[in-house]
Formats: C-alpha cells, sequence, structure tokens
C-alpha cells in the first residue's frame, strides 16, 4: 500500500517527523514497496510492508537525528 502523499502517512510517522522527513519516508517506503515485491527479495519472514517500514525508517534516519527535545533534527553535516 504505497503512500500518495504526507496526510496517508500512519500517524506514528506524521505526528513526530518533519514533513521534509516525512516526504524522505513517503518516498522510500513507495520505491521498498515496488523493490520487494517478491518474499525471495526480503530477508527473513518480514512481509512486504513491514521491509518497506524498515527501508523508509533507515533512510529517514540517514538525514535525520532524534534529539534531546524527543523531536527529529536534520543531521549537521
Amino acid at each position: 500500500m504505497p503512500y500518495d502523499n504526507r496526510s496517508s502517512l500512519p500517524d506514528s510517522v506524521r505526528n513526530v517527523l518533519p514533513p521534509h522527513a516525512q516526504d524522505i519516508y513517503k518516498e522510500a517506503f513507495n520505491s521498498a514497496w515496488d523493490e520487494y515485491a517478491k518474499s525471495k527479495d526480503r530477508q527473513g519472514d518480514d512481509s512486504r510492508e513491514e521491509t518497506a517500514h524498515k527501508v523508509a525508517w533507515a533512510a529517514v534516519k540517514h538525514g535525520y537525528q532524534k534529539g534531546d527535545d524527543d523531536k527529529w533534527h536534520p543531521k549537521k553535516k
């Protein structure tokens, strides 16, 4: 179930990530959804959706980090 826009993302994403990070999450999820459609392309017993969510969070964590204030902030370069 790819996401069409930010408002269709799960609450657990929309309520914690800033807008740009939500865009990253959405694009990474949708890409992983397509890439890991076949179970042979996924590791372990994770479903297609679980895999796509893991990939999306990894993409967010590449450019953002959770601060001491429990909010997500862009990583400093």
